[in-house]
């Protein structure tokens, strides 16, 4: 990229409120133009393919699909995109489920205003941010034991409020097998019960899809 030239940038959130104000944002930095907007990832990936921005300021938790699935569909168009994921959730899973997907900087949404801008250059100089607090708890989990998709659907079973019995009914699985992988859940999680389950999950990001 020519140094005398403006960053291009494309921001996919569903809150106007939040468009507007990184807009206004970005209005005052004279490197950086602001050239489109969507509030769903599919208009997202729409609007990338049409513009082929420099660097795409990506929510996660949008209506029609989710942040991860159009860093997927972005990257699926031009594997070099650079994807600055915006979100309010600090989780360290979901964090890293971003990051694995693409993404190459990872911001809550907090700090914005006084981190935004610099996220932008350090990405388009190949340098790959995460938030402080993030990158803490990513370093604090490294080793943990993740959780099996089968474990993750009955902790999100559990966090609608169903039984053992109605999993196990849900799942095609036994209630004993149920009772097996919540044990095993509590033990990775270090939960002392199922109600403190879910509150990690939703911490941490494991209960992305309810």
């Amino acid at each position: 990229m020519d140094s005398g030239q403006r960053i291009r940038a494309l921001i996919v959130d569903d809150h106007p409120l939040i468009r507007e104000g990184i807009a206004a944002l970005l209005a005052r930095e004279p490197a950086i133009e602001l050239v489109g907007e969507a509030g769903d990832g599919a208009r997202g990936v729409a609007q990338f393919e049409a513009l082929r921005p420099d660097v795409v300021l990506m929510d996660l938790q949008m209506p029609g699909g989710s942040g991860i699935d159009a860093i997927g569909a972005i990257l699926a168009l031009d594997p070099a995109a650079r994807i600055i994921v915006l979100t309010t959730f600090a989780g360290d899973v979901r964090a890293r489920r971003a990051l694995a997907a693409g993404a190459r900087a990872y911001l809550i949404k907090g700090r914005v205003r006084t981190d935004l801008v610099a996220a932008i250059r350090a990405v388009m100089a190949g340098a790959r941010p995460v938030d402080p607090d993030v990158a803490l708890e990513m370093r604090r989990h490294a080793g943990d034991d993740a959780l099996t998709e089968r474990e993750a659907q009955v902790l999100r079973l559990v966090a609608r409020g169903l039984a053992n019995r109605e999993i196990g009914e849900r799942l095609a699985i036994g209630e004993g097998t149920v009772k097996n992988h919540l044990k095993r859940i509590l033990s990775k999680l270090g939960a002392s019960d199922r109600t403190h389950a879910v509150v990690i999950g939703m911490e941490r990001g494991v209960l992305e899809h309810l």
